[in-house]
């Protein structure tokens, strides 16, 4: 029985220290476990704490390339007409859209006032002629007695400045009537030019009042060369070098989307406004067709005389900050490299840089929030050039 009872002793304490043994080493096992778990979580959580982004080097623009901006046709020569005499509109001969040659007659004005001023200036002017002619008589008839000696010359310098005085009234007179005459020369309104008359403001019968219509400013008609038009741009301030004088441009009208018609670029304003920082750019356009219209919209396209192509980025890829406009790339490093750019030209979906990034610069196409010099990223999978 003591054999046994010792035997059986034994191995309860080999199957405790087992079991112990067992113990243990689920509890290393599963610390073990832990830890590796917790390492990988932590290198999981770094690696999604980096941006992944998307990258690829800025594409070549056209050579040369052009610029369209909108136009607004205006008349070669254009002449609002006011009347220079006061009374009543006779009649009107050419009603707008009608063509006119240089000096044809558009309308009469009656002027009662001036011709009563005009009968009683020629009544003057003839008293004043009667008044002269006694004057000169009566100064050669003086002259004649102080040769005689029967008076004294102090009288016939009297008689003779009377007559100089006289005759100065008498052309005093005449000037008063030429400039009545010149004046009613101005009932008739005439064309200045050749051309078609765009604006009619008066009637039959209307008052006409010296300088403007009887209550307004309006001009009483206004007369336009539409045989040949100017075309008005507004060009910025960085393409202004290569627009010349005697160069070609197309432009397009919305009534006929699919054609294009050419203009010579005839000259520039010569300055910048400051306001919009574009310069007025002046072409001259060939009319003779009536197939545009003073005042009508186009949208011109001016060829650019540049000798290399700019580099182009998405729009996605621009950042605005306090110190202008950057764009974000990514070094070998792949760390993050902001750099200050310029913008020649906006086109919508693409930009054109005027300056501050290299043809080999790897540029990331949508920056996500935040993203500063030095950033870790990493790169997404390689997408081809555009």
């Amino acid at each position: 029985m003591s054999n046994s009872t010792a035997g059986v002793s034994r191995g309860l304490k080999l199957g405790s220290f087992l079991l112990l043994l067992a113990a243990i080493g689920a509890v290393v096992v599963g610390m073990s476990s832990r830890a590796s778990h917790q390492t990988k979580l932590k290198d999981w959580t770094d690696k999604q704490a980096v941006a992944t982004v998307t990258v690829n080097p800025p594409t070549n623009g056209a050579v040369g390339g052009s610029l369209v901006l909108p136009g607004r046709f205006e008349a070669y020569a254009r002449a609002p007409i006011y009347a220079r005499v006061s009374g009543y509109l006779k009649g009107w001969k050419v009603d707008i859209g009608g063509s006119v040659k240089s000096g044809q007659l558009l309308a009469e004005i009656e002027t009662p006032d001036l011709d009563q001023e005009l009968l009683q200036a020629r009544a003057d002017l003839a008293s004043a002629q009667a008044t002269v002619a006694l004057a000169e008589t009566t100064a050669k008839r003086w002259q004649d007695m102080w040769k005689t000696q029967s008076i004294a010359r102090q009288e016939v310098d009297e008689k003779l400045g009377d007559y100089q005085s006289k005759k100065a009234l008498v052309n005093a007179a005449e000037a008063n009537v030429n400039r009545l005459l010149a004046l009613k020369r101005f009932a008739r309104i005439e064309a200045p030019f050749d051309g078609a008359v765009t604006t009619r403001n008066t009637d039959t019968g209307a008052l006409i009042n010296a300088g403007s219509n009887a209550s307004t400013t309006l001009p009483l008609f206004e007369v336009s060369n539409t045989r040949k038009l100017r075309l008005y741009t507004h060009v910025p301030q960085n393409y202004v070098s290569h627009i010349k004088a005697g160069g070609k441009a197309q432009f397009s009208v919305p009534e006929l989307p699919e054609a294009m018609f050419e203009a010579t670029i005839q000259s520039t304003s010569g300055a910048i406004t400051a306001s919009s920082g574009t310069t007025l750019v002046q072409l001259l356009v060939d009319n003779t067709a009536g197939r545009f219209l003073p005042g009508g919209f186009a949208n011109v396209d001016l060829a650019l005389n540049e000798q290399t192509g700019r580099l182009s980025i998405p729009a996605s890829a621009l950042i605005f900050d306090q110190n202008g406009m950057k764009v974000a790339t990514v070094n070998q490093q792949h760390q993050v490299v902001l750099k200050t750019i310029t913008i020649a030209r906006d086109l919508g979906k693409t930009l054109e840089v005027q300056s501050g990034l290299l043809a080999s610069d790897q540029v990331i196409e949508n920056p996500p929030d935040g993203i500063s010099d030095g950033v870790r990223v990493n790169l997404a999978t390689a997408v081809a050039p555009r």
